[in-house]
């Protein structure tokens, strides 16, 4: 492990917290003490156009693997739904990605929206509440959604591999052992996935949720497209061509869908693929991670929000421009995150720990998680009238709540967006907002099994921290993957 990298655990107050973001030459506004109630900005009601939601929280999307073959949720999916619903956040995403069809799952037990399955989304939708009312009593009321998702060049339906992808990248492509006959799809099978996302998002309204969320982030399909440079036909070149996935889906959802709310969570930036140097790297013990360059990936032609001769580098024209046409579509909701947890980790989801099939960081995460932070702050400046979500605040750890407060008041962002912790301290939010003391005990320290466990087929939550799983047969057999 990198002796240079701060454990947060082991800071003793928001003064040493403040202290290493100083010599880590991060300017991050963060709050030297909590404020609960009407005091607290966090507490303020944000109006979405669709719901109002009770405060600035958000709970994030993450991708599930303890449904059902056919894709319908199980015991342990109503438990892990009805925590998000105990946090307390007054915005949630539902509980993860579901898929719009069987081929696009990234794993054969992602939830898969489907016509026979719909009064159990309406059960995990109630789920979410109960649990909120449990936290936050009866009268408040969370904004839910529905994220929708097709996996692209991660599809596992049944367990193997089963990429589709948009173009050929070459970095991509040798790693998933990709040749150059390899099919991309079709101009008429993308308009078929279209009218899947509209069709999955009336089952959604019928479910009784207030909006989806079209995923265009991690690599998955949506995301690939937007990078899309190198592809030819209606879905490729240009700007306009790479966004007509995304422009026809919200359009589709609008026209049979009236009412329901739209969002998109977006990568709004990327980078070259990423892998362990190999000089450091020993059997279960990867080395940092370096880009991995490559003659036929330059320029680098094969990402979004990135610099394409300088691919380690971000470029917002295109991101900016996006989100424009998201609000003249009448799309003011965007959750923001970056880069791709399958060749870039460390900038999507920033860690001191690296998942099982990853590295170590090339740098402080509070450097990973300050670019997040500062990206969202500036789309948010160049479009005030939308409405933000900022991601990568879990590392944050002791101090996410004295983060989230600040910049939330500073207006860098409308809502903190929290993923990983809510699989081990889902009140964190509900503590916050009451002024009950943090439980630090419960905090998430980034060691990434709720990632290595999924790698290796196993269901994901927090084997570390929560007994429900560190308790469980699965617990075992992570530790004797991570022993490979």
């Amino acid at each position: 492990m990198d002796n240079d990298c701060v454990k947060i655990g082991s800071l003793k107050n928001v003064a040493a917290f403040k202290k290493v973001l100083e010599e880590l030459g991060i300017e991050l506004p963060c709050d030297d003490s909590l404020q609960s109630g009407e005091l607290s900005s966090l507490s303020a009601p944000c109006d979405l156009g669709f719901g109002v939601a009770p405060n600035r929280y958000a709970a994030q999307p993450m991708e599930g693997w303890d449904g059902t073959l056919d894709g319908r949720p199980t015991d342990n999916t109503l438990r892990r739904w009805r925590r998000f619903g105990r946090s307390g956040a007054g915005l949630i995403f539902g509980g993860e990605a579901v898929a719009v069809r069987h081929e696009g799952r990234a794993n054969p037990n992602q939830l898969l929206m489907s016509e026979s399955s719909l009064s159990e989304y309406i059960r995990l939708r109630m789920e979410l509440m109960d649990g909120h009312h449990e936290v936050m009593g009866e009268t408040s009321e969370p904004v839910i959604g529905l994220q929708l998702t097709h996996s692209g060049r991660y599809c596992r339906p049944d367990g193997e591999p089963r990429p589709i992808i948009a173009y050929h990248h070459p970095v991509l492509d040798r790693r998933m052992g990709l040749d150059a006959d390899y099919p991309v799809i079709s101009d008429m099978e993308i308009e078929g996935i279209i009218a899947d996302y509209v069709y999955a998002a009336v089952l959604a309204q019928r479910a009784g949720f207030k909006f989806v969320d079209v995923k265009h982030c991690h690599g998955y399909l949506g995301h690939e497209l937007l990078g899309a440079k190198t592809r030819r036909g209606s879905y490729g070149g240009s700007l306009h061509n790479r966004t007509r996935y995304m422009r026809e889906i919200i359009a589709g959802i609008k026209r049979d869908a009236p009412g329901l709310g739209v969002a998109v969570r977006l990568s709004a930036f990327d980078s070259l693929p990423f892998h362990p140097e190999p000089m450091q790297s020993t059997p279960g013990h990867p080395g940092p991670g370096i880009p991995e360059y490559s003659c036929d990936a330059m320029p680098y032609l094969y990402g979004f929000g990135v610099d394409t001769d300088l691919p380690t580098d971000m470029d917002l024209d295109e991101p900016l421009q996006l989100i424009n046409m998201l609000q003249a579509m009448d799309v003011r909701l965007v959750n923001i995150t970056a880069g791709s947890p399958y060749y870039n980790p460390h900038i999507q989801r920033p860690a001191l720990y690296p998942p099982s099939d990853g590295y170590l960081p090339p740098e402080d995460p509070l450097i990973g998680v300050a670019r997040q932070i500062f990206v969202t702050r500036y789309l948010k400046s160049q479009n005030p009238m939308m409405i933000f979500v900022g991601s990568a605040y879990t590392y944050l750890q002791d101090y996410l709540p004295n983060v989230a407060q600040a910049v939330v008041r500073e207006g860098w962002t409308d809502f903190a967006g929290l993923g990983r912790m809510l699989l081990s301290y889902p009140e964190l939010i509900s503590d916050s907002l009451h002024g009950n003391p943090i439980d630090s005990r419960r905090i998430c320290r980034t060691f990434s099994d709720c990632t290595s466990a999924p790698r290796a087929g196993l269901v994901s939550g927090c084997y570390p921290l929560d007994s429900y799983y560190k308790n469980s047969p699965e617990a075992f057999k992570l530790k004797l993957h991570k022993k490979r």
